[in-house]
């Protein structure tokens, strides 16, 4: 597990009451298996056949199917569709957050994408942008269930909007934009000054790329402070070189996210996104015109590939449970400390899933138990 300065060590956790209530060293602890932090996606939209769109039956589909792959947290994230659907697929969220997931993650919040994005950069989403309008902005926080949206900041409108969310606590995301770089250096001056968490929205994808005299929406994304860098380490949707540049750049503030979709868990064959016709095929998800339409990742693998391209286990684990669970203020979970939840994931030496526990409660559908490590009084 996790030690100090984010160390490997052996040990043993002692559970209660859903938090861990010790994390104490154990010279005798398995040491061909490991125990880490649950995982904390803030960007996926589907998995095991349901999507965030579908409402809550949808949520809890996707919410177990993650689970089973490590998930301990997750944010149900929306796709631009017409406006109604963007409101009722949140109220769903709001629904399954009420009610819990029995043998799923956690549900924190939502993550709004789309539709206050540029219709010039639209990715796979549905061509349904609108501009984010003081009136619509109000509608989506009073919701109540927001931790992260999405937005391009050339957009009227966009830094009023920016900041309305900041003060309502939501992470601003960039992305699906065509802005230049001193657009994006401006806005994320004024949200930094106003004490606001911001990320890159599954950074180099749909935001165009970085050049000497024109550094575009990512070079400014990198070169922020402040910012967290969503990144999608599929294998697809970025090349190596890229996410190295990624890590140079901002080494403590890189989230590995999924940006799965309904396919996720179900392997290659006809799928659905947003209402268009998706195909899968060898693990690539694309629309009829090629354009790659999210992910078919989970987080076990993300980490397994980020392991493989040279990143340590302990800085891959905080990528994908700590940084995230910061950059959306939930500040108890995505670390092994004695009062946070005992949200946690066991892997085998091959980094396979072999348990994962949501608030100290053992998910289904996990191969084996725990090791002798864990103890749950």
């Amino acid at each position: 597990m996790p030690g100090p300065q984010g160390s490997l060590a052996p040990g043993r956790l002692t559970l209660q009451g859903g938090l861990i209530r010790a994390v104490e060293p154990d010279p005798q602890a398995p040491r061909d298996w490991v125990i880490l932090p649950g995982f904390v996606d803030t960007h996926v939209h589907g998995g095991g056949g349901g999507d965030t769109m579908d409402g809550p039956d949808g949520v809890r589909t996707l919410a177990r199917l993650h689970a089973r792959h490590g998930t301990t947290t997750l944010l149900p994230t929306t796709i631009t569709n017409p406006w109604e659907a963007v409101l009722e697929a949140l109220r769903g969220v709001a629904e399954v957050m009420r009610t819990g997931v029995p043998g799923g993650a956690d549900i924190a919040g939502a993550h709004l994408e789309g539709p206050f994005i540029s219709p010039g950069r639209l990715g796979a989403q549905p061509p349904c942008a609108v501009g984010p309008t003081e009136v619509l902005v109000t509608q989506v926080i009073a919701t109540g269930v927001l931790r992260a949206v999405t937005l391009a900041p050339e957009l009227p409108g966009a830094r009023e909007a920016a900041l309305a969310f900041a003060r309502a606590g939501v992470r601003v995301g960039i992305g699906h934009t065509r802005a230049d770089a001193d657009t994006v250096t401006g806005l994320l001056a004024l949200l930094s000054a106003a004490g606001a968490q911001t990320c890159a929205t599954h950074l180099f994808n749909a935001m165009g790329g970085v050049e000497g005299r024109a550094p575009g929406v990512p070079g400014a994304l990198m070169a922020d402070p402040h910012a967290t860098l969503e990144v999608i380490l599929d294998g697809i949707h970025l090349h190596d070189t890229a996410v190295r540049l990624a890590r140079a750049a901002a080494p403590e503030r890189l989230i590995l996210i999924t940006d799965a979709m309904r396919a996720a868990g179900l392997g290659d064959g006809p799928s659905e996104l947003g209402g268009q016709p998706v195909t899968v095929r060898g693990g690539k998800a694309t629309l009829p015109d090629g354009t790659l339409a999210g992910s078919v990742l989970t987080m076990d693998a993300a980490l397994r590939r980020a392991v493989a391209a040279g990143i340590p286990l302990p800085e891959a684990s905080r990528m994908a449970s700590l940084t995230p669970a910061r950059s959306v203020g939930l500040h108890d979970r995505g670390e092994l400390r004695p009062g946070l939840r005992a949200d946690l994931v066991t892997l085998d030496p091959d980094l396979t899933v072999q348990a994962v526990h949501v608030a100290g409660v053992p998910i289904a559908g996990t191969p084996v138990a725990a090791p002798p490590t864990l103890e749950n009084p």
